[in-house]
């Protein structure tokens, strides 16, 4: 994840607050100066941080605070603040029965690739969603649009011939009406300039789209300030999605600067896959930093990265008093959308603590195991598939099954060890409020407490 140096040095100053006897100078210069380095290396405006530290100094050295208050309204203090830089409010999207929405953005920004993630994930919520091809100047624009619309299983209206996005959209117009939400793709410049403007005004002026949205890349940090303010001026922007979250430390200037100028984030592009986008909550995007974990956007990823027909499947096979190695084969391949095992642990509560103490050769090795099992069920006949007891009555077939794919018979035994406590968890009294969704903090620390010791790093 993004400015995890700023995560620990908050963690670590936070643990150093609540631990300490008196709060001297030494160790608030100390944390001072962490929390301002970290804050600077996510590219967040110098005002910002001085601001912040100075507010830091004032609640430290007032004698009319003491003890345990003047920790408390430290801690409270720092976490608010950061809260405050990133935008206190998630900004969602009013979308109703019939929305267009215009995607815009300079050269390199990643508009065609967010408007598949975008895409997906309304699809994934029930909308009917098209993409429209109005970038007519970037030579691959067309083609890229359809290869991530195909990728998303979604439809796509293109014409790699008309030079006139005008012309495209009047072609397609009546087909379009037939979607809930229609994401307009459209042409970029390496920089805003009267010709781009009047291309997008243009188009926005026929289509009368609902949104209007600029898309950044988080590696251009504090000039997103610069770029939003641009765009808002010349073209009324409604907001902004920022790309490429997972892979820059100047995540932070680019966050904050969005803020600073006053233009709402709506999404973050957390990764490659096409699932992963998500709805930007400061608040929970804070808990992640902190290593609270945020079961709310893990939640968010598994609606996006679930098959439904492969949920409802399986449902109705655990009904039927049915959980087979084939299942769990579907839902491993669901994990793996899902990301890294480091990703998903340090978004589940208590879960952020317990992956730091796990070197990451292990959660590696933990992953390439899963690889493994897979491999192994792919050896598998249709009766071990479907019965998998016959594997422990008859080990010669456990034998078979290492050799035929590539891994030992301690690692067969290792998945059908690990297939019968899903299956156990599959049927516990919790199953039904994790396919739901309605998992709260409390029962995903019980199901923890349940498999402490049982799954094997």
């Amino acid at each position: 994840m993004v400015m995890e140096r700023l995560g620990e040095s908050l963690k670590k100053g936070f643990t150093r607050i609540s631990n300490a006897i008196f709060l001297d100078k030494k160790l608030i210069e100390g944390i001072i100066k962490d929390i301002q380095r970290s804050l600077i290396e996510s590219d967040v405006n110098i005002e910002l941080v001085f601001n912040l530290t100075q507010k830091i100094k004032k609640i430290a050295y007032d004698e009319n605070i003491k003890g345990i208050d003047k920790k408390e309204q430290l801690i409270k203090l720092i976490h608010d603040e950061i809260l405050f830089i990133l935008g206190k409010e998630t900004k969602n999207l009013k979308l109703d029965k019939k929305n267009k929405i215009i995607l815009i953005g300079l050269y390199g920004s990643g508009k065609t690739t967010t408007i598949s993630k975008l895409g997906f994930y309304y699809a994934k919520r029930g909308k009917k969603v098209a993409l429209l091809g109005l970038d007519t100047d970037r030579p691959a624009a067309m083609d890229q649009l359809e290869q991530m619309a195909k990728k998303a299983n979604l439809a796509y209206f293109i014409d790699k011939k008309e030079k006139d996005p005008i012309k495209i959209y009047e072609n397609y117009k009546k087909e379009l009406e037939k979607y809930d939400l229609v994401l307009i793709d459209t042409a970029g410049r390496d920089g805003l300039n009267k010709d781009l403007i009047n291309q997008i005004e243009k188009i926005d002026k026929k289509i009368k789209a609902d949104y209007r949205i600029l898309v950044l890349p988080a590696d251009i940090g504090q000039s997103a300030k610069n770029q939003t303010t641009e765009f808002q001026k010349a073209l009324s922007i409604d907001g902004v999605i920022i790309t490429r979250m997972d892979g820059t430390s100047k995540a932070g200037g680019a966050l904050t600067a969005c803020n600073q100028a006053n233009c709402p984030v709506y999404f973050i592009g957390v990764g490659e896959q096409i699932h992963e986008i998500e709805i930007f909550d400061p608040l929970s995007y804070i808990n992640r930093l902190l290593g609270m974990g945020d079961l709310s956007s893990l939640l968010e990823k598994v609606k996006s990265a679930t098959d439904e027909k492969q949920t409802k499947r399986i449902e109705e096979r655990l009904k039927q008093g049915k959980f087979t190695l084939l299942d769990l084969y579907s839902q491993l391949e669901q994990m793996n959308s899902l990301g890294s095992m480091d990703k998903i642990m340090s978004m589940v509560p208590g879960f952020s603590q317990v992956k730091n103490k796990i070197p990451k050769s292990e959660l590696e090795k933990q992953e390439k195991k899963m690889k493994q099992w897979k491999s192994a069920i792919n050896s598998m006949t249709e009766e071990e598939v479907e019965n998998p007891d016959v594997l422990e009555k008859q080990t010669s077939r456990i034998s078979r099954i290492a050799k035929g794919s590539g891994t030992t018979t301690t690692e067969i035994r290792s998945l059908l060890k690990q297939y019968k406590l899903l299956k156990e968890m599959m049927y516990s009294s919790n199953a039904e409020k994790i396919s739901s969704g309605e998992i709260d903090k409390k029962t995903m620390q019980k199901i923890a407490k349940q498999m402490k010791g049982k799954i094997k790093f």
